[in-house]
Formats: structure tokens, C-alpha cells, sequence
């Protein structure tokens, strides 16, 4: 999950605030070939997914991905996997799962959904050093009673820092 440091995830016009940080659309990456490398699948929200459909190449190559969502967008691929049902969802992706790590990618309503199903064990956050003053965030969503453990942080390209942190509880 990717924010603005005045706690923003998406702009203003609704867009996530990654788009908006200018090392990012340069071609930077902020380390996602990394992260992915051990990743089995990923799983997001429908709004999250659709930006996806036009992107110059498809983010996601080699996990299989699984889109919470009432329909199935136009153009999507034929092995992506869609349900609006997201505790439905989880059961197809454990069904297809080898073992290996899932990344969860969405908005805070998307998170907060899987979390308070028990499929939540890490929040990386990405804190870009941008201030959007306005937008989605990430907090209103997230259940306070959610405990989180530091993990360990990273500087990324640009002044970006990654934070990990394990869920604990919630």
C-alpha cells in the first residue's frame, strides 16, 4: 500500500497516490520486483484492478490473481478469477494456492475486508514523500483494535520508505 505522507492512498481525483509520485511514472519500480518474487498470487479489489486492463504490460505475469468485484470488467484476462462474495473469493484462491505468499492489493475498504477474514498477516506501507492534502485514507477503514508489530523499514528511490509491520491481533 502505497501513501502520501500526509496519509493519503489515493489522490484527490481517486487515483492510488503512487500515480502521483513522479519517481514512480518515471519507471522506477519502489522494489515491487522484489516483493513479488516470493508472491503465489495476488488478490484486489475490483477498482484496483481495473487500471491494470490498459497498462502497457500486464503487472502481474507470473501470479495467478483473483479480483473481489460484483462484475468482471471488460478485457479482463481469461485465468483471472472473480467473485463478489469475498470470503467465496479466499476459498478459490486457498484452493489454488501451493503455499506460497499472496499480495494483497487494493484500498483500504479491500484490506480491511480480508483482515477481518483472518487472510491478513503483514501491512507494508509505502510512505512517498508527497503531500496530496486530499483523498482516500488509509485509516477510516482499518479497524483500531488492529495490532501491528514492527518488522523493518527500507529506503526506495526518490525518498520513498517502505515500513513493514506483522499483524498481531484484530
Amino acid at each position: 500500500m502505497s501513501m502520501s505522507t500526509d496519509g493519503y492512498v489515493t489522490t484527490p481525483d481517486g487515483w492510488p497516490a503512487l500515480l502521483a509520485d513522479p519517481v514512480f511514472t518515471s519507471g522506477q519500480s519502489h522494489g515491487i520486483q522484489e516483493f513479488l518474487q516470493d508472491k503465489e498470487a495476488a488478490l484486489m479489489g475490483r477498482t484496483t484492478f481495473e487500471p491494470a486492463l490498459s497498462a502497457e504490460r500486464w503487472p502481474w505475469p507470473n501470479l495467478n490473481v483473483f479480483v473481489l468485484g460484483s462484475h468482471r470488467p471488460s478485457g479482463t484476462p481469461d485465468g483471472v478469477v472473480t467473485d463478489s462474495d469475498p470470503a467465496r473469493l479466499l476459498e478459490q484462491l486457498r484452493a489454488t494456492n501451493r503455499g506460497g505468499n499472496v499480495h494483497l492489493v487494493g484500498g483500504p475498504r479491500t484490506i480491511e475486508t480480508f483482515r477481518a477474514l483472518g487472510a491478513l498477516d503483514k501491512l507494508e506501507l509505502v510512505v512517498l514523500p508527497l503531500l496530496l492534502g486530499g483523498g482516500m485514507r488509509l485509516t477510516p477503514s482499518l479497524s483500531p483494535d488492529t495490532g501491528l508489530r514492527f518488522e523493518g523499514q527500507r529506503t526506495l528511490p526518490g525518498g520513498s520508505v517502505e515500513i513493514a509491520y506483522a499483524l498481531t491481533n484484530g
